[in-house]
Order: structure tokens, then C-alpha cells, then sequence
């Protein structure tokens, strides 16, 4: 068994403000870095805002984009892995897509969103395949949000059995502007997810969502409420994070493998 730290970024992403999101991006990466993180997990489509349609005119490729190559010298000038979900053009469309990219800043597995909400199908193109990453932090598996709920839990059933020791997920929670989260807490869909597939395949299962106010798109209005989620190899929740619309932070795991040993060991032990 292995452990390492995991810097949970559950930061505030503003509709339509690429710039201003990556510089936050960029400084919570490096933050995450300071305080002993190995990898940082930041949310769904965290440059543009989940459904902003600025993102047609301005998301780039990955890798090559704008978004892409900022988070790549992020990952790389502090010595630590980035996982993120940012929008990529491919050609005429454009996906809500995943990345992880290693501590040398290159691209080591790239997801787009298979199980996207209908009315966003209006923004952004469905992926069509699956992948796993053998890492120095174990075999990493990739899934965006909603991915999770697919019918039966067949998307992340399908990480599992590619034997992922992790599957890492950015995600863009959102609720309606009037929420209560006293009488109607949130967070119970995604739990239970999580755990069925935590438990069946010895896999950690961590959600990360964003906070603040969707300001275009079918859920404008909605607030993003963080309340991310992580799940050990056992099914038991480890932490749940601040729920609401001004909840930034970063919350801070120590994940213990429970599966086989991560290739590149000593490279690993050299980064230590």
C-alpha cells in the first residue's frame, strides 16, 4: 500500500473568463504543489464555465490550446501532477473534455465527456472512447461529472475493470438558485455512484466540483456549490467538501493504494 496527497481544488470559475480562471488555476496548482500534493484535481470545464458558449469562439486543441499549455507549465514548474477539465476544439466542434498531465507537463491520458446532459449537446460533441494511465501515483482512470451516472454505472464500471487504482474526475455540480441544502442536502446521488464502484474494484473514486454562479447556458442562474466528493478503496466516504456558491478551497486527502504496486516506482521514490 501507497500513499500520497491529493489537493482537492474546489475553486470559483467565472462564466466566459478564461483568463481570469486560469490564473487561478495556475495559482492553486502551485499552492497545492507548497503544501506536499502530488497531483491537483481542479473541476469540469474550469477555463470557460460549464455551457458558456464563449467557448466557440475560443477554446483551443489538446494539446496546443491556450488552456492546455498554461496548465501543462503549471503542472510541470511546480513538480506535480494536474488533472482538469477544459473544453477543446477539434476541428469545427468542440468537446467538454479531461486531462491529466504527468509533473514534466506532458499529456499522459485525455478524456472527452460521454455522458453529457442533453441540452448541452448544443455545445459540445460526444467522446466515444475509455482510457486508463499507469503512473507513478498508480493506474489512473479518467471520468467528467455525469460520466458517473451513466445507466447501470457503465462508465465507470468499465475504468474499474481496466484495472484503475484512482479514477479522478473533475465536475461542475450545480443546483437552482433557491436550494436548500438544510432540508434537501446535496451530494447523495454522487455517493452513491462512488461507492458501489469503490467497493466492487478496491478503487479510489474522487469528485471535484467548482463553485459559483452559471452564467449562460440552460442553467443560468444555477449556482455551483462545490460539496466535492472523495471515496476510498473501501466505500467509505472520506471527505465531503463546504457546500455553496462562495465555498473555495482546497481540501487536502492522503490516498493509500490498496491494488498493485505503480510502475515507476523508484522514480517515484527519487520524487519524494
Amino acid at each position: 500500500m501507497r500513499t500520497y496527497q491529493l489537493a482537492m481544488v474546489q475553486m470559483e470559475v467565472v462564466g466566459g473568463a478564461p483568463e481570469i480562471n486560469l490564473s487561478n488555476a495556475e495559482a492553486r496548482i502551485r499552492e497545492a504543489a507548497e503544501n506536499g500534493a502530488k497531483i491537483a484535481l481542479l473541476p469540469e470545464a474550469l477555463d470557460f464555465g460549464w455551457t458558456h458558449t464563449s467557448a466557440r469562439e475560443a477554446a483551443g486543441p489538446i494539446p496546443g490550446g491556450m488552456s492546455f499549455e498554461r496548465l501543462s507549465k503549471a503542472a510541470r514548474q511546480n513538480n506535480i501532477y494536474v488533472c482538469a477539465g477544459i473544453i477543446e476544439r477539434d476541428g469545427d466542434d468542440l468537446y467538454n473534455a479531461a486531462v491529466i498531465i504527468d509533473r514534466k507537463g506532458q499529456l499522459v491520458l485525455k478524456h472527452r465527456k460521454l455522458n453529457e446532459l442533453d441540452f448541452a449537446h448544443k455545445l459540445y460533441q460526444i467522446g466515444n472512447m475509455l482510457h486508463v494511465a499507469e503512473t507513478e501515483l498508480g493506474t489512473l482512470g479518467l471520468l467528467i461529472c455525469a460520466d458517473a451516472t451513466a445507466a447501470d454505472l457503465a462508465l465507470a464500471k468499465s475504468i474499474g475493470m481496466m484495472g484503475a487504482d484512482i479514477i479522478v474526475s473533475p465536475c461542475a455540480w450545480a443546483v437552482p438558485a433557491d436550494h436548500n441544502n438544510e432540508t434537501d442536502p446535496y451530494g447523495q446521488l454522487w455517493i452513491s455512484a462512488y461507492r458501489p464502484i469503490s467497493k466492487i474494484f478496491d478503487v479510489w473514486y474522487v469528485g471535484v466540483s467548482n463553485v459559483g454562479k452559471l452564467t449562460d447556458g440552460e442553467w443560468e442562474g444555477w449556482n455551483c456549490i462545490g460539496s466535492s466528493i472523495a471515496m476510498n478503496a473501501d466505500g467509505e466516504l472520506v471527505v465531503q467538501g463546504p457546500y455553496g456558491a462562495e465555498a473555495d478551497t482546497i481540501i487536502y486527502i492522503d490516498v493509500a493504494l490498496k491494488n498493485r504496486p505503480a510502475k515507476g516506482t523508484e522514480w517515484y521514490e527519487e520524487w519524494e
